[in-house]
């Protein structure tokens, strides 16, 4: 039995022969301020479930520990921000700013997001089995992200490092202004942003490719998909751009 410092009406049920106590918060009989409390004097190895969650918002947010948590149903906005280890999974949909600032770890969405998913991410890996609002990807630092639907505008803005794999169709302005982020679209593009364009598809990326779709438990062909990067105008000085005074 896992002892806890969480209140009476957080369970913990007897552990399985083969893994370890899965500790039950219901949101309908606990507040988000518990349950992320709970989480955080969590130790490696545990495991929590969230029923109920009612599309509350900052559910499993600032997570330190390798620890798997299950959230039964919707999340509201910034679901596992600020993910640091373990594994976080949204059995339906998630708002605004899923997975912001996520260091390491994995979050996996099996419906779909809202807007600004995975934003300034700087690692881990982030799945969203459906589609993805506006702005996804927006100044990521190094996460990947793995969409199995569609993404709307503006996504991968300022996108400085990582990589965005979309297996439907991208919004208008994909990628723009962006740095050194790799964007892989196997469906339409509406438009690309300033300073992105379509790159060739070389093996190197066919296997970077498969890696990613692998990780996210998919079975699409990499050959399918195009790549999109940046065109390495905007970042640097030019004269022509200069003003005489």
């Amino acid at each position: 039995m896992v002892t806890l410092t969480a209140p009476e009406n957080i369970a913990t049920d007897v552990p399985a022969a083969d893994g370890p106590a899965t500790t039950t918060v219901d949101l309908d009989a606990s507040t988000v301020r518990e349950l992320n409390q709970g989480i955080h004097d969590a130790v490696d190895g545990q495991a929590w479930t969230v029923t109920n969650p009612g599309g509350k918002h900052s559910l499993a947010v600032g997570i330190t520990a390798d620890i798997k948590v299950t959230i039964e149903g919707h999340a509201g906005y910034y679901a596992a921000g600020m993910h640091q280890k373990g594994d976080v999974t949204v059995t339906g949909n998630a708002g605004v700013g899923l997975a912001e600032n996520i260091m390491s770890g994995r979050v996996h969405v099996k419906g779909d997001a809202s807007q600004s998913a995975a934003a300034t991410g700087h690692g881990g890996l982030v799945v969203i089995d459906g589609n993805a609002g506006a702005r996804c990807g927006i100044s990521m630092k190094g996460v990947d992200i793995v969409v199995g639907g569609n993404i709307g505008h503006m996504s991968a803005f300022m996108a400085q490092a990582g990589r965005l794999v979309v297996c439907g169709d991208a919004g208008d302005a994909l990628g723009d202004s962006i740095y050194e982020a790799r964007i892989y679209v196997k469906g339409t593009v509406a438009s690309l942003g300033a300073d992105c364009v379509e790159k060739p598809l070389q093996a190197e990326h066919l296997a970077e490719l498969a890696e990613l779709l692998a990780a996210a438990g998919r079975t699409d062909n990499p050959a399918d998909f195009k790549r999109y990067g940046s065109a390495r105008n905007l970042y640097h000085f030019h004269v022509d751009n200069s003003t005489s005074y």
